[in-house]
């Protein structure tokens, strides 16, 4: 078997391996065997495969945890839709209690929600803003 096929199994691998795990770094691995692969193609020795496939893969992991790192957000996570799918989503607050809380329906639950700071309980549409423990933190819709 050639050395290049053997590369690209390995790359095959990885790439499979990422999609049962959902670990995005074995793809940037996959980019450095290809690389490797490529290296084997054009007739480079087995160090030169090998430095290749761990410069490029390497590489890739590097410039893919500065481009996450740059896009980090300040917000916490309850605030955060990639977090939690349920900011931005509708709900109906029908009225405020008198210690400034509200229970509205929610994905066929009630729950207790609380107006985001400097806002005036009003009844109506709002969006969720943010998730504190287990209360809804609303704005106006």
């Amino acid at each position: 078997m050639a050395m290049s096929t053997i590369w690209w199994l390995l790359a095959g691998g990885a790439v499979a391996l990422e999609l049962f795990t959902g670990t995005f770094y074995l793809l940037m691995v996959a980019l450095g065997l290809g690389a490797g692969a490529l290296a084997a193609h054009g007739g480079l020795g087995l160090t030169a495969q090998l430095v290749a496939a761990a410069v490029v893969g390497a590489g890739a992991v590097a410039v893919w945890t500065v481009l996450r790192r740059r896009q980090a957000s300040d917000l916490p996570a309850g605030a955060r839709r990639d977090v939690n799918l349920d900011i931005g989503e509708v709900v109906q607050v029908l009225a405020w209690e008198a210690d400034g809380t509200a229970h509205v329906q929610y994905r066929g639950a009630r729950w207790t929600a609380i107006p985001r700071v400097g806002l005036a309980p009003e009844p109506g549409p709002h969006r969720v803003i943010e998730l504190v423990g287990n209360r809804l933190v609303l704005d106006r819709a």
